[in-house]
């Protein structure tokens, strides 16, 4: 019998994990559209996964009400990509990596939950925006994610999930997050984009563990 933790590696969690910054302006950081951890993540990044998204958007029969659900995209773009280094954050402090095989391991579970690797790329693009190059990422997110649950001891219950969204928090105040203001700004507390509501930080996510 598996626990429950409050994240997983099932198809939930693919789709799912101080006041708010003072924001970099053009500056304090030209070309940077966020500061984490004192490293830059360039605009010119952001566009590139942007351009990915549409590129694939385009190709799909749905194209236009793809494009349409994501008239935020680059928004949504700039938040996994800080998301990203905050769960890299958490990761390294709790001792927890992802490696080549468990990547894998996670991306074809939920091809096999989604019946199949064309079906997957379709539902991560049509519901979350990620470009069929970037599903290793979101597979390398959902492992270190259902790991840190563990290490945390996070079920899937209030308590456990208040762990969780502290740690994230915690460590989301500790790299001293800086966003341009032409992309709003950063919440510690809520680990998000202000505006911006992401499925796997709003709730941390509740999936049965893996097996379960």
């Amino acid at each position: 019998m598996h626990r429950r933790t409050a994240l997983s590696v099932s198809a939930a969690a693919f789709l799912a994990a101080a006041p708010l910054l003072t924001a970099c302006g053009s500056d304090a950081h030209p070309g940077a559209a966020a500061v984490v951890g004192g490293r830059r993540i360039e605009v010119s990044s952001l566009q590139a996964q942007v351009e990915d998204v549409r590129a694939a958007q385009q190709a799909s029969p749905q194209a236009a009400t793809l494009i349409r659900e994501t008239g935020d995209l680059s928004r949504q773009k700039l938040h996994d990509m800080i998301f990203d280094r905050v769960v890299d954050k958490v990761a390294e402090d709790n001792g927890v990596t992802a490696s080549r095989g468990e990547i894998q391991q996670a991306r074809g579970e939920f091809a096999r939950q989604s019946g199949g690797e064309e079906q997957m790329a379709a539902v991560l693009l049509q519901q979350r925006g990620v470009a069929p190059g970037r599903i290793d990422d979101v597979a390398r997110r959902a492992v270190l994610m259902n790991k840190i649950a563990e290490k945390l001891g996070a079920t899937d219950t209030p308590e456990g999930q208040k762990k969780l969204t502290e740690a994230f928090s915690r460590a989301s105040k500790d790299l001293r997050i800086d966003v341009n203001p032409r992309y709003g700004s950063w919440d510690n507390d809520k680990i998000t984009l202000a505006a911006y509501s992401a499925p796997w930080v709003r709730q941390i996510s509740k999936a049965p563990a893996a097996g379960a």
